[in-house]
């Protein structure tokens, strides 16, 4: 997992939760990189797995309601660091259903290595897309985290629901309808 999503966590929990927090889990979490990251290494999704368990003991919230709060730091740090690729589309229904075409063959121009979850449009029109999410990591709500800020960021409104094709997460059904 690259770094970016490891720092950007790390900021987002010591601007919501304090700096006390960002050092109580990274030293409950025994990781092997000891809580030191940089935005283009490589760390195991291990470490993330960690911080977010002991960041929801700690706050008694839900792992997945922790990614949901950090897409939506993430999404503001994707629209500041390349807001030229964002403002490309006009309407986010568009730039969901290029998410794999487009997005992430840019994210991959930057970082070769990055390990992206797929999604592939199952159906689309002009008000509707349902995408098949895959992903060894299961981290469907933070994808769901930003769709519901991409459609923000438009100021639009959509109903965004999942169905799991796989129980563990690792395969979801995401259904987007324009309000």
């Amino acid at each position: 997992m690259k770094g970016i999503v490891f720092t950007e966590f790390l900021e987002l929990v010591e601007s919501k939760f304090g700096l006390e927090v960002v050092d109580e889990i990274i030293t409950n979490s025994n990781l092997p990189s000891k809580g030191v990251y940089t935005a283009v290494g490589t760390y195991s999704f291990s470490e993330m797995l960690s911080l977010l368990n002991h960041l929801s003991r700690h706050t008694s919230i839900s792992v997945d309601e922790l990614l949901m709060i950090y897409s939506e730091h993430f999404f503001s740090v994707l629209v500041s660091s390349y807001p030229e690729l964002i403002k490309t589309y006009k309407d986010p229904l568009e730039m969901l259903a290029s998410i794999e075409n487009h997005i992430h063959v840019e994210v991959l121009k930057i970082y070769p290595d990055a390990e992206l979850p797929t999604f592939e449009i199952l159906t689309r029109t002009e008000n509707s897309l349902v995408m098949l999410y895959k992903s060894s990591r299961s981290m469907y709500y933070f994808g769901l985290g930003l769709m519901h800020k991409t459609f923000e960021h438009f100021n639009s409104s959509a109903t965004i629901t999942f169905d799991k094709i796989k129980e563990d997460g690792s395969e979801v059904k995401f259904t987007i309808v324009r309000n």
